[in-house]
Order: C-alpha cells, then sequence, then structure tokens
C-alpha cells in the first residue's frame, strides 16, 4: 500500500514541472520538457550529494520508503527512537526527511521521463522521434533506482554509492545530449564544419578524461577521503606522502574498512585523496586548453565560454574544500559544479556531432518540436 502512496507522491512532485510546461506560451512544449527535466535532475544530483555529505544517506535505513511507511510524518514514532538510541547515529527526523526528498524528486524524474515516453509514441509522427532515447532513459533510471536501494541495503558500500553517482549523471548526460537533439542549433559557415569536425576526438578525450575524473571525486566523498590531506599544495607537508593504493582502490568492501574487514589505514585515505588531486591538474590543464581552443569557433562559443569558467570555479572549490575543511555548501557546489561541466562537455560534442554532412538542419528541427502536449 505504502509502495502506491511513494508513486503518488512521485507523481504530485512531477505534475509542477508538467504544468511549467503547459502554462508556458511556447508551442514547442516537448522541446521544453526535455530542458526541464535535464534541470531537475542536474538538481536531484546536487541534491543527492547534499544527501551523501550530511550523512543522511540511511536517514531512512530501509527502501522504498521510511520504516514501512510512505513518509517520515507516519515513520515519526520509529525515527524518534532510533534517534533516542544513537542521537549522533545515521537516523534523525532531519536525515529522514532528507534521504525521502531525494527519492520522493527521483520518482518525479521517472514520471517525467515516462511522460516523454508517451508523447512520442503518442505523438511520433509530428515529433519524429525515435522511442528509443527515453525507452533507454527509463531503463536506465530504473536501474539507477536499483542502485538507490542497494546503496542503503548494502550501508552506503563505496563502490555501490559510487556506481549510483556515475548512473546520475549518465542519465544527466542523456537528457542533456536529448534536449540538445530536439533544440535548433546556432548556424556555422560550411567550410568552418569542416574545421570544427575535427575537434571531435579532443572533445570526447575531455569528455572521457571529466568521467574518470568524477569517478575519483565520488570514490574520494565515499569514502570519506577529503580531508585525508589537509593542506595545498603538498599533502600533510609532503609532495609523495605513504599511500596504500592495494587498501584505497580495493572496491568491493564495506564503508570505512579493508576487503579483510579491517578498519582501513590513513595511508589509504591519502592515496584516494592524492590521486583524485594529482588527476585534477591534468583535467583541468586539458579542459581549460580545450575551452579556449574551441570558443573561436561561433557555434560552439556558448558551451565553450561556460566550460572555462566551471573549470575554473571547480579548481577554487577544491582548494577551499581543502583549506576551509570541507564546508557544506562549498562541497555541494563542486559536486554540482562537475555536473555542469558535464552538460557543457556534453553539448560540445553535440554540436560537434552535428556538424557533419547529412545531419538534420536546425530549422527541421525546430518545426518537428513545435507541437503541443
Amino acid at each position: 500500500m505504502f509502495v502506491l502512496q511513494l508513486a503518488l507522491i512521485g507523481l504530485c512532485v512531477a505534475l509542477f514541472p508538467l504544468s511549467y510546461v503547459l502554462v508556458k506560451g511556447d508551442a514547442a512544449k516537448f522541446r521544453k520538457l526535455l530542458w526541464v527535466t535535464t534541470f531537475i535532475t542536474l538538481d536531484l544530483v546536487m541534491f543527492g550529494s547534499f544527501t551523501r555529505l550530511t550523512d543522511s544517506g540511511l536517514g531512512c535505513p530501509d527502501w522504498p520508503g521510511c520504516y514501512g511507511t510512505a513518509s517520515p510524518f507516519v515513520a515519526h514514532h520509529a525515527i524518534r527512537l532510533a534517534e533516542a538510541a544513537m542521537p549522533t547515529g545515521p537516523v534523525t527526523m532531519t536525515k529522514a526527511w532528507i534521504e525521502m526528498t531525494h527519492r520522493y524528486v527521483a520518482m518525479a524524474v521517472g514520471v517525467l521521463i515516462i511522460a516523454q515516453l508517451l508523447i512520442v509514441v503518442l505523438r511520433r509522427r509530428q515529433l519524429r522521434v525515435s522511442w528509443l532515447w527515453p525507452a533507454g532513459l527509463l531503463a536506465l533510471i530504473c536501474v539507477q533506482g536499483a542502485f538507490g536501494a542497494w546503496t542503503v541495503t548494502l550501508k552506503l558500500q563505496p563502490v555501490i554509492v559510487t556506481i549510483h553517482l556515475l548512473l546520475g549523471l549518465a542519465l544527466l548526460a542523456g537528457l542533456g545530449w536529448f534536449a540538445a537533439s530536439q533544440t535548433p542549433q546556432p548556424a556555422h559557415a560550411p567550410a568552418r564544419g569542416a574545421e570544427v569536425r575535427r575537434w571531435r576526438t579532443a572533445a570526447v578525450a575531455g569528455l572521457l578524461l571529466l568521467i574518470v575524473q568524477i569517478a575519483l571525486g565520488g570514490w574520494v566523498s565515499t569514502n570519506y577521503a577529503v580531508l585525508a590531506c589537509t593542506d595545498f599544495p603538498t599533502c600533510n607537508g609532503q609532495w609523495l606522502p605513504p599511500m596504500d593504493f592495494a587498501q584505497g582502490f580495493h572496491l568491493w568492501r564495506k564503508l570505512g574498512l579493508t576487503g579483510n574487514g579491517e578498519v582501513i589505514a590513513q595511508d589509504a585515505l591519502v592515496a584516494i585523496h592524492w590521486t583524485h588531486r594529482t588527476f585534477a591538474v591534468i583535467v583541468i590543464a586539458y579542459l581549460a586548453w580545450l575551452g579556449i581552443r574551441l570558443k573561436r569557433f561561433a557555434v560552439l562559443r556558448g558551451p565553450a565560454r561556460l566550460l572555462l569558467l566551471m573549470t575554473a570555479v571547480q579548481l577554487l572549490t577544491g582548494l577551499s574544500n581543502i583549506v576551509l575543511k570541507w564546508p557544506l555548501l562549498i562541497a555541494v557546489m563542486h559536486n554540482g559544479g562537475a555536473a555542469v561541466m558535464l552538460l557543457c562537455l556534453i553539448m560540445l560534442n553535440y554540436r560537434i556531432a552535428s556538424s557533419r554532412p547529412g545531419r538534420p538542419g536546425s530549422a527541421g528541427k525546430a518545426t518537428r518540436t513545435a507541437v503541443t502536449l
């Protein structure tokens, strides 16, 4: 019964963005729905980091509800008992609400993707959009939901939490690409198209580097290794501090423990932090170079400039996390900045790919998406 109540809550949350799309005067409502869903998914990724950083991942220690109910209101008694037994433990009323709000928004994103699929199926002649995109996104969010469940049932096991993060970003990237494919792109001179296409490999390489760096950042966060190095640019006063890479990057283990079940050593946490910090130098340098080179093309100038800005922001927030001892707001900004950088690279890669000869023109896309819901 409570599962049905959860579904209704997710539907109610989704009605807000759906209503916004319907009441707007824009004729291309399907395109607006895609961008609104992308924006909410970005918010979901950031709120997921807030949930993790506030230690609220086990605020409701079961899934998909909270102590077998649809709301912390109903589970009030059980939450208070757990909080009284462990006042500084993982279960408190505040943490329960943070965790359940994250789940409600995730369900709302699922409803919005189902709406996209239904619209594509019912309006396929007007839209001329393959149903495979929304169907694939729906499958992805179902897998994401499964890893969300395992995050709780396996008690925040680092590899599961990191995969959960990466799947959320994959969903964001897929929605961004889908939305871009239904949006008229800036025109460019045909003579410049060939020059733009030469940057495709470099743009894909930038995307892959960022994905690896995000995975390393997720590993740092899920292992609570942000403060394993307490100074910068050295790490605990050394350029090469003692590190245990075997323990630090042993994937299948419980939070705070080694693969043998022992308490994880500080040297392992230092190895995790040092690897993320060192690889960041490579990624920042490469993406700064890429952004500078791509912003000379009019069709790529917008996302390239935003990429440069966010690269600088990521550098500043990353350093601030160390110097200021991991303040919550800056930590959430650092996570959100990585998600925005991912979207920038998705936009750059899409615009480079769409410059190939024979790709549909922007005018055609504008016509196909200008339908009501």
